[in-house]
């Protein structure tokens, strides 16, 4: 196989509520922490270990503009994408790096602002099984292959 493959799928919990970012032109983004975990137990001890991994995520405009609305600290969600690393100058001079996942694709598996409700959002659908990929803009959102 010749192909090169850079895809990234996380279930986790929102660290905090969506930051989002304007730029001219009308675009944005959104970013957040997701965590996951892994818990095992300790052979030695039988104590229940419970390890938390940071991601930084970032989704571009209507994407953002959706998770800004409808998610906030602690929501759980699906999320796909690709890693992504970059660098820039530090107003000190240094060259800060970080590791990123660029959202493609998002689900909603519980947020706060639905479960206070108790009621769905008019709109639910649209947010569940997005796919923000610019190739498939012109398919309806709720339209399965299978």
């Amino acid at each position: 196989m010749n192909g090169t493959l850079n895809k990234v799928m996380l279930i986790g919990h929102l660290g905090d509520d969506v930051k989002m970012h304007y730029f001219d032109g009308g675009n944005c983004i959104g970013r957040f922490q997701l965590a996951t975990n892994e818990v095992y137990i300790n052979k030695t001890t039988n104590e229940k270990i419970t390890s938390t991994e940071w991601h930084n995520l970032v989704v571009r405009n209507k994407a953002a503009e959706i998770c800004e609305k409808y998610l906030s600290k602690g929501d759980k969600i699906y999320v796909e994408g690709r890693i992504k690393s970059r660098q820039w100058q530090a107003e000190d001079g240094t060259t800060k790096y970080t590791t990123e996942i660029q959202v493609t694709e998002f689900t909603f598996l519980t947020t706060k602002k639905e479960t206070g409700n108790h009621k769905p959002h008019q709109d639910q659908e649209s947010t569940k099984n997005t796919n923000f990929d610019a190739s498939n803009e012109s398919l309806p959102i709720n339209d399965l292959p299978f």
